[in-house]
């Protein structure tokens, strides 16, 4: 039994082993392909450029030519920034925070005006409409930096981008730039459609650095799209890894069950067959015996101990021959009543009883009882229902009862007792070849988990069908239904 228990441990904690190995696994599979999708989506951000955004550089640059930022942006930042030149340059030199206040309220003064006569709107509707694009786009118009030259090519910043000002509308402060005009979110150098930086050689001048990003909507969204076969195909990828651990697991798991009630089968088919050979070699011995050879009446019983365990030995032999051909033994029909048949067999079973409470009821309920069956098979599945009534029953007064009953579908025979019951881990194997309910059995009841196989067969073979119900410690119902 501690041998049984070991093994039982064994098979527990090697399954566990293999689900958490098959579970890390997936993850790891899981993790790759998410690492290469995600990979492949920002290889896929990275070179997804518009065609369009060559056409509206040489559109969009063609309308501000000779211009700044948008049509008519230099006239308002020439008012701005001409008209304080003098002022900016005294501060410069002599007052430094005086400079810093100036320039950032003449910015924030420009930038106002410049998102206010923002036309980027309609010379891009103008663009879509000539050249015909199908895109939705949308688009930020970015002012990046402004610089002023007191002396020729000595640029001082009113404003650059990478820094912060507390007298400039911080709504329109953004890492990459003031935003003069449009809704895009996602600035980077994938969308850039125009980048110029207009500047000026003389003193007493300024230049300005802006871009304009273009992108379709939902960018996010159309590059999913265009990798949708890729990742169907990971999914389908993943999903067909699995399918195959799972039935691999399953067949494996499936191999290991039969293997190990293989085994139980030859420690227990040795073991019974052991018993009566020792049985016969003791009587045998005891029969040279020359004291026991000249008193006949002793050798007697010793040859009804062989003859006993001879027969034991060959219905042992029978039934390890039927494991393999049963399924292959024509059935030998004939009309017979069941009721009668019923009768028979319990007769013959309470005769075989010895030492043993156990109270049989037949009720015949079926008012028509006449079947087609083969009446050794038949004899075989109550023979088998009745000992496992009596084996898995530790009560002392053990009832089984036998129901007849008939309808429209044809006739119903159940066979209730009042046994120690299974619970669902074991009902679901009860009819396995070889299975035996080890947990409950604790090694008190001999034999080789084939008699549930045997009903299981033969009732298949008539073509009928079996029911069991079972709860753990109030007994077993098995119902087998003949059409």
């Amino acid at each position: 039994m501690r041998q049984i228990s070991n093994t039982l441990v064994e098979v527990k904690y090697t399954t566990t082993a293999h689900k958490i190995i098959a579970v890390v696994s997936l993850l790891v599979l899981s993790s790759v392909q998410f690492f290469l999708l995600y990979n492949t989506y920002e290889l896929k951000n990275d070179h997804y450029y518009l065609r369009e955004l060559g056409i509206i550089n040489t559109d969009y640059t063609a309308a501000i030519r000779n211009d700044k930022i948008i049509p008519g942006g230099q006239r308002i930042l020439d008012g701005y920034i001409y008209r304080n030149m003098q002022e900016l340059e005294r501060l410069y030199h002599e007052d430094t925070p005086g400079f810093n206040l100036l320039k950032q309220k003449l910015c924030d003064s420009a930038f106002t005006s410049l998102r206010k006569a923002s036309n980027i709107d309609s010379i891009l509707q103008g663009i879509i409409k000539k050249h015909n694009l199908h895109r939705q786009l949308e688009y930020a118009l970015l002012v990046e930096s402004i610089d002023i030259a007191f002396q020729s090519n000595k640029y001082v910043s009113l404003y650059n981008k990478r820094e912060k000002y507390d007298r400039i509308d911080p709504a329109i402060q953004h890492p990459y730039g003031i935003r003069i005009d449009g809704t895009l979110q996602d600035i980077s150098g994938n969308n850039l459609a125009t980048f110029l930086a207009v500047t000026s050689p003389m003193d007493h001048s300024y230049g300005a650095s802006f871009s304009l990003h273009v992108d379709i909507i939902n960018r996010r969204l159309a590059i999913l799209k265009l990798m949708m076969p890729t990742f169907l195909l990971s999914l389908v990828s993943i999903a067909i890894v699995v399918l195959l651990f799972f039935i691999t697991f399953r067949n494996w798991l499936r191999q290991k069950k039969l293997s190990e009630m293989k085994s139980d089968f030859i420690n227990s088919i040795t073991h019974e067959f052991n018993t009566p050979l020792s049985a016969i070699i003791v009587a045998n011995k005891t029969m040279q015996n020359e004291k026991i050879i000249s008193n006949k009446e002793s050798i007697r019983p010793l040859t009804e101990v062989v003859q006993r365990q001879t027969e034991r030995l060959r219905t042992l032999i029978n039934q390890v021959l039927e494991i393999t051909t049963m399924n292959k033994i024509p059935l030998q029909k004939e009309e017979q009543s069941i009721h009668r048949l019923l009768e028979e067999i319990l007769l013959d079973y309470r005769l075989r009883l010895s030492g043993v409470n156990a109270n049989f009821c037949l009720q015949k309920h079926a008012v028509r009882d006449n079947v087609m069956l083969d009446k050794f098979w038949f004899t075989t599945i109550f023979l088998n229902l009745f000992d496992n009534a009596i084996k898995y029953n530790t009560r002392m007064d053990k009832q089984i009862a036998v129901t007849t009953d008939a309808d429209r579908k044809g006739i119903t025979i159940t066979v209730k007792d009042n046994g120690i019951g299974m619970p669902p881990e074991i009902r679901k194997h009860a009819f396995d070849k070889f299975y035996r309910d080890m947990k409950n059995n604790n090694g008190q009841v001999k034999g080789l988990g084939l008699g549930l196989f045997y009903v299981k067969q033969a009732v298949d073979a008539h073509g009928w069908k079996i029911e069991l119900f079972s709860t753990e410690g109030e007994g077993s119902t098995f119902i087998i239904s003949i059409p």
